[in-house]
């Protein structure tokens, strides 16, 4: 029998999220940052096989702050600070690998898709080097604990913003803020890589409009700019897009190779100069959605 690793984490003080310029919201734009939290629960990590640093190699390094000269501008951003490897927010909550477990109910509903597949689903299997991250098989009941202690809260307070951003300005977008490997980008366009790429579920998320002024942003100031290559959109794209309720999303990939060192995790001599790009960038995507009266 596989050995089990069990744990008992303690949620109370955990600090799940935190929220910019919540209160009042001034524009129609919503910046989820998901991925970029670095806090791991001290109970969690003795039952994994790495270190701190070889599990942040998955995390969207700096993203938060490469968009905090706009958030200092009156944007609104909800940021995860939890990092992505304990609870993954941009998949959807089914998908779960019953393999990784001792106890994984056999009539639950699984969606078995691609992410699970390759061992990254809404609890990754694997690490950036396709390892496996525990020491054992885990406990389904414990990672349902995760889901509503994490994911849950996350997402709730996501959908309020949502919700009271709407009731403001008649439309929401959320710009939901990733940074993609470099390497990545390199493999997939040889001529120069890519430098952002625009999700927008092949133009389904949002009205065509919105993310061209984002592109355009961008090209203007020499960034190669791709739409859905190599990202078209995850679950929180495809989850809060929905255009009957003038709820709008747009999947923001930054490579990070423009602005930090990926082997030792920190930033480069870039870095400053790109997140006031990016964040000019953002900026003006706001201003130009306040001015609408009704979403496109």
């Amino acid at each position: 029998m596989e050995q089990q690793a069990n744990i008992d984490v303690n949620y109370k003080n955990m600090k799940i999220y935190t929220e910019f310029n919540a209160d009042k919201i001034q524009y129609p734009l919503i910046l989820s940052v998901p991925h970029s939290g670095t806090y791991f629960p001290p109970e969690f990590l003795k039952i994994t096989a790495f270190d701190e640093k070889n599990m942040r190699r998955n995390e969207d390094l700096f993203v938060d702050e490469l968009v905090q000269p706009a958030v200092e501008k009156g944007l609104t951003m909800l940021k995860m600070e939890v990092n992505r490897v304990f609870v993954d927010l941009n998949r959807d909550r089914l998908e779960l690998d019953p393999s990784m477990y001792y106890n994984y109910p056999r009539d639950n509903d699984v969606l078995y898709d691609k992410h699970c597949r390759v061992g990254l689903g809404v609890v990754h299997r694997i690490n950036f080097k396709r390892e496996n991250l525990y020491k054992g098989l885990l406990d389904y009941h414990e990672v349902e604990k995760r889901l509503k202690n994490v994911y849950d809260v996350y997402h709730n307070k996501l959908q309020k913003l949502i919700d009271k951003t709407i009731k403001k300005f008649g439309f929401c977008l959320v710009l939901d803020c990733h940074s993609m490997l470099s390497k990545i980008c390199s493999i997939i366009d040889d001529r120069s890589g890519i430098d952002i790429c625009l999700g927008n579920l092949f133009s389904q998320s949002c009205p065509r409009e919105m993310s061209d002024f984002l592109a355009g942003q961008f090209w203007d100031k020499n960034y190669r700019v791709e739409f859905n290559c190599p990202y078209s959109g995850a679950f929180i794209t495809f989850n809060y897009c929905q255009p009957r309720r003038s709820m709008y999303t747009l999947q923001l990939e930054i490579n990070r190779g423009l602005y930090a060192d990926e082997e030792n995790l920190q930033k480069n001599e870039d870095f400053y100069e790109v997140a006031d790009d990016v964040s000019e960038s953002i900026y003006a995507l706001a201003q130009s959605l306040s001015r609408l009266k009704e979403p496109l």
